[in-house]
């Protein structure tokens, strides 16, 4: 079937990191596929996840992100049902491991070991009914492996021809330098990609993480551009959220806590940046996701945004930020200044006193936005 998506809209392709593998600079993230392993609502069943995968071919999509955690097994064997009656070839495949698929008396099903990757990458390449996954990414660190075991074993993967590429997800920045220098020393393949939660009210992981990833050439895959859908302007000053994603949320936290509602947590400062969104969106006649996931995709330290959808209408919508406009310059630096984090010790000394120190290392391009 051929696309009605004009060519102009269609997604762009980019270097994933410092490798030759070219993705689409949106990927599709594949958590919201299959019943949740977290009790999330509104995840999309078999039927309606093929659509959202066909739609997203359709636009030009070639990147697809899904776990083994993701409904325990169930959002790969979507993907994999789906990928069977594709090219593979015109696909990039990611998918992780770390987590504890929920088998009983089995002490070893979790964490980073090289018993735990060898078994779960057979299994994950089973339900993705493919031979190979061209990313595989260590979804947490494991405090319980050393990273000498754990990245040996990725690399055996890899010459091995299960795996193309390895990345690393919701790492600190000690971590991922640790595990940058090890990977060097011992000659294993380098870290393709760092996955890591950020958006205009998480962006912590400037600080640290992306300057290594900057320094190695780490491309980083931004989840949750939306901050559970806070920064579609569905959540209002003062009003407690009771759509989506953000409602659910409220009504958990709720009720496992009695500390202040979650709500309540969302300064003014937050809802000063929502409004600025909604004002850009507005000049541009677009929706405030897509100006929120245009912010990230000009961040030359991004490869591609991970999105996720719950619906055809969430995921056009998305991807109408992927081609065919951009934020201004001045567009860039108001969100940037609105969303600028307090900037605690020893950042704030660290980049201060390197203002006037040129452009020799990749902190220089965060000094100004942090320290103006």
């Amino acid at each position: 079937m051929a696309s009605t998506v004009p060519a102009e809209k269609k997604l762009p392709y980019v270097y994933l990191g410092q490798t030759g593998l070219k993705v689409s600079n949106l990927c599709l993230g594949a958590m919201t596929f299959g019943e949740s392993a977290f009790g999330t609502p509104g995840q999309a069943d078999e039927d309606l996840s093929h659509q959202i995968l066909d739609k997203f071919a359709e636009w030009g999509g070639n990147f697809i992100d899904t776990a083994d955690i993701y409904g325990r097994g169930k959002s790969e064997t979507i993907v994999g049902k789906w990928l069977a009656s594709q090219n593979r070839e015109n696909f990039v495949i990611a998918t992780k491991v770390r987590a504890n698929m929920g088998l009983e008396n089995n002490v070893n099903n979790i964490g980073l070991s090289r018993r735990h990757i060898t078994e779960s990458i057979d299994k994950s390449l089973q339900r993705l009914q493919t031979d190979f996954v061209d990313l595989y990414q260590a979804h947490f660190f494991d405090d319980g492996t050393r990273l000498e075991e754990t990245f040996r074993t990725f690399d055996d993967l890899v010459r091995s021809g299960k795996v193309r590429y390895v990345g690393v997800s919701n790492f600190s920045g000690w971590q991922l330098q640790k595990t940058v220098d090890l990977v060097e020393k011992l000659g294993l393949n380098p870290i393709a990609s760092l996955q890591q939660e950020y958006n205009l009210v998480n962006r912590e992981s400037e600080w640290e993480p992306f300057q290594v990833c900057k320094n190695s050439g780490i491309g980083v895959l931004p989840w949750s551009p939306l901050k559970g859908g806070l920064l579609t302007g569905k959540v209002k000053r003062g009003q407690k959220p009771t759509e989506g994603r953000m409602g659910w949320v409220a009504e958990e936290t709720n009720k496992a806590s009695q500390a202040a509602p979650l709500w309540t947590s969302f300064d003014d400062k937050t809802f000063d940046l929502i409004e600025t969104v909604e004002a850009i969106a507005k000049e541009h006649e677009r929706s405030p996701a897509q100006v929120a996931i245009r912010w990230l995709l000009q961040k030359d330290v991004v490869s591609s945004v991970i999105i996720g959808a719950r619906n055809l209408t969430q995921l056009e919508d998305n991807l109408g930020a992927g081609n065919g406009w951009s934020l201004s310059k001045e567009e860039m630096q108001q969100l940037d200044d609105l969303s600028k984090p307090p900037l605690p010790y020893p950042y704030e000394m660290i980049f201060r006193l390197n203002t006037d120190r040129g452009n020799r290392h990749a902190v220089n391009q965060y000094v100004q936005s942090f320290t103006n």
